[in-house]
């Protein structure tokens, strides 16, 4: 099935969800209905409702239909089920965003690197610092390592737009899977610098190990979250037995 029909239905789905055209708890039109919209298979449809079934918007209910479940979440927020840029994240929360490159080097890993990143030591690494602004105020603080020999041509111009842009449509790599670590931690120079902690000396920090349809690990960022505006949401679903 062409991925490209399902993904296109998938996302104009979730829009009108998003925009309440279809409102919290209203069934979706049906199967039938859909497939004479969009001009498609069933197995179309089917493909574009478990998309939006994986991503907790609605849920298949016996009998019934596919039941719009999805609650607009505070700003800010961040999704743990998903690989979501920071650019993604902005434009899903409807906010303005901007990126400042603070550091961008080519380093190679030591031993304090390694232990850290699961880089090996001596493995050459592009290294950036780069701030992130939502809606004019700066609340992360991003450190990223990345695999320097799969990404040729990575440039501050690029980390300051969007690098899973260009890792996805410049490069042709598939980013597949994101192993990740919270923790809360005491606020450090770099995070006094640049963002406005106010009373608070610690901050949410968010450690991602990131691999590649290779099974490559390609990047390793920690990025260090403003208390106030630091929320995670995930979907969850119980498996009995």
């Amino acid at each position: 099935m062409p991925k490209v029909k399902y993904d296109t239905i998938y996302k104009n789905l979730k829009q009108k969800i998003e925009t309440e055209e279809y409102s919290f708890q209203e069934l979706l039109p049906s199967e039938h209905t859909l497939v004479l919209e969009y001009g498609c298979s069933r197995n179309t449809v089917r493909r574009a409702i478990a998309e939006l079934v994986k991503e907790g918007y609605v849920q298949s209910v016996q009998g019934k239909g596919v039941l719009n479940i999805f609650r607009p979440v505070e700003q800010s927020t961040f999704k743990m089920g998903s690989i979501e840029s920071f650019k993604e994240s902005a434009i899903r929360n409807h906010q303005e965003y901007f990126t400042n490159v603070v550091h961008f080097e080519t380093i190679q890993a030591n031993q304090k690197i390694e232990k850290k990143t699961s880089f090996p030591q001596g493995t050459e690494l592009i290294y950036i610092q780069r701030i992130h602004y939502f809606d004019g105020k700066p609340l992360i603080v991003n450190h990223n390592y990345f695999l320097k020999a799969l990404l040729p041509g990575l440039s501050k111009e690029i980390a300051q737009h969007s690098i899973y842009e260009y890792i996805e449509n410049t490069l042709g790599m598939v980013i597949v899977t994101s192993k990740r670590v919270m923790t809360v931690e005491k606020m450090n120079e770099i995070d006094m610098k640049y963002i406005d902690l106010k009373d608070y000396n610690c901050l949410a920090v968010v450690s991602s190990f990131t691999y590649n349809q290779e099974g490559v690990m390609f990047e390793y960022t920690q990025s260090r979250h403003h208390p106030d505006y630091f929320k995670f949401v995930d979907i969850a679903t119980r498996r009995n037995g």
